[in-house]
């Protein structure tokens, strides 16, 4: 009786191992929509990529200066004959949240979804606002002229 040794028996258990991953849906796996946020004069603006998420979905609350973003993209099997020959898109549930700076008002918050785009702005308090304050002239002297006359 003669005993064999594969050398490469664990490699490919490990490539059959990392093929079935391949072709396995990502609906357990953890994702992290992509987000841009970016400020202007009067508000801070908050952009996350989610395509293919119903807005019903999708859930935005701004709490103790924090805004959280909850959302669920549900794998959807299709159905006939054809199969997937690659997933690389991430489904399930997801959380991001992100701390808001107190010159924001909580209590003005606005969400929108379009073209797969939220789009959340929160506007600044007035006092956070920058002013533009105007300097007064006294008497119309020129100020070179009143240092030669002090001279």
């Amino acid at each position: 009786m003669s005993l064999t040794h594969d050398p490469f028996q664990h490699l490919r258990l490990f490539e059959d191992a990392v093929t079935r991953m391949m072709n396995e849906p990502r609906t357990a796996r953890p994702w992290s929509p992509a987000v841009d946020i970016f400020e202007t004069e009067n508000e801070l603006v908050l952009k996350a990529d989610l395509p293919d998420i119903n807005p019903e979905e999708i859930d935005v609350q701004v709490e103790n200066q924090t805004l959280t973003v909850k959302g669920n993209r549900k794998f959807e099997q299709q159905s006939g004959k054809g199969g997937y020959h690659r997933i690389e898109r991430s489904y399930g549930s997801f959380v991001r949240t992100f701390a808001v700076p107190s010159t924001v008002d909580t209590q003005n918050v606005v969400a929108g979804y379009n073209n797969g785009v939220l789009t959340i702005t929160l506007h600044k308090k007035e006092t956070a606002k920058p002013r533009q304050v105007k300097v007064a002239v006294n008497g119309g002297a020129n100020p070179v002229d009143v240092a030669h006359a002090n001279a």
